[in-house]
């Protein structure tokens, strides 16, 4: 029998509770599908749509009334970056989920015709691996790194090469100390200042918020305090055995104080207590502070596949900050004033998915 194709909003709004229950079945399935990451759960459905705005098409694949594949999909439209039907925008993975070839060749299509009746420029799938090698696709770009924690706190300490180590000691000898906080009160003057120090415009207060309320306890904050005052914090995600450091940002003094190191340490030791077996450090550009901060904890890069299939684009999009046509843009966003730049960060990022 082959794959049906459907929506999961394609229920009518009245239809309360044929859409939870599909939103239920969805998750189910992707807990334990292995294709599958934090960043396909349904909830960033709610967080696209009701929290930045934006268009959401959730397909799935169903065989004898079972879900056998899963493909999320946001549709961010502006005037200055275009329009882009992208699994999954403000994710750093996503693409098709599926239990096997015939499901996948079916919400692979579906979403090539979806792009073409919206009229996108490029439907964009996010993939840790190639999937679609007919396709154009951005590998060089971008890698993730991802490594195995010992159940043991001071073997993975121990694991991190030494320079870097000695970081981590440098932050314990500074007295910095490590708290979970119940919000985002602490973590987003935090988070919004180091972007703007790096050119980037910030992503909206609400859209945190959206993040905890959705998840729940999949989602929480650690920061780093010296003498109570606040040094550095990031929104961490838990999906099955992985912890995902994912939005991260430090005062002007966390450098000095070895802020970052001591940080991503105490989010690993966390986890590691907790019985997490994999630290997901994220997306880096190749070439980035980023990118050598990660390598130098002893993690080795692994390419990421951002597969493309062109509607109205004659090109691949080149829609990062390595761009020498963003160079302006950056320069002039590091010099706003810190208010102007949290006034009008949200309206931009919210279009940079």
């Amino acid at each position: 029998m082959p794959d049906q194709v459907k929506r999961l909003d394609a229920a009518p709004k009245a239809a309360v509770d044929t859409l939870a229950a599909t939103e239920a079945a969805w998750d189910a399935f992707v807990e334990q599908c292995p294709d599958a990451t934090f960043f396909h759960r349904a909830g960033w459905r709610r967080i696209l749509e009701e929290t930045l705005g934006h268009r959401a098409h959730y397909l799935y694949s169903e065989r004898a009334g079972a879900i056998t594949g899963v493909l999320p999909l946001g549709q961010v439209k502006s005037l200055l970056f275009g329009n882009a039907l992208i699994s999954v925008p403000f994710c750093v993975y996503g693409g098709v989920a599926a239990q096997d070839q015939q499901a996948a060749a079916s919400l692979t299509a579906a979403a090539r015709t979806l792009a073409e009746e919206l009229g996108v420029d490029y439907l964009e799938l996010r993939h840790r691996q190639r999937r679609n090698p007919d396709w154009p696709c951005k590998d060089d770009l971008y890698v993730t790194f991802r490594k195995a924690i010992d159940p043991e706190p001071e073997k993975n300490l121990q694991a991190i090469p030494r320079k870097q180590r000695a970081m981590v000691r440098k932050g314990i000898k500074n007295a910095l100390q490590s708290e979970l906080d119940p919000g985002i009160a602490r973590f987003y003057p935090i988070y919004a200042s180091s972007v703007q120090r790096l050119g980037t415009p910030v992503l909206p207060r609400r859209y945190f918020q959206a993040l905890r309320q959705t998840f729940g306890d999949a989602c929480d904050v650690v920061t780093t305090t010296k003498d109570g005052e606040p040094v550095s914090s990031v929104l961490n995600f838990y999906f099955r055995d992985q912890v995902l450091p994912y939005y991260g940002g430090g005062t002007e003094q966390a450098r000095a104080l070895a802020g970052f190191d001591f940080l991503y340490w105490e989010v690993m030791r966390r986890a590691c207590e907790q019985g997490y077996r994999w630290f997901d450090y994220g997306r880096s550009k190749r070439g980035t502070g980023s990118f050598s901060f990660k390598k130098n904890w002893g993690f080795e890069p692994q390419p990421l596949y951002y597969e493309y299939h062109l509607v109205r684009a004659q090109r691949i999009p080149e829609i990062n900050p390595l761009n020498p046509k963003y160079r302006l843009f950056i320069a002039g966003w590091k010099r706003l004033p810190l208010f102007v730049a949290n006034r009008l960060g949200p309206w931009l990022a919210r279009s940079i998915g």
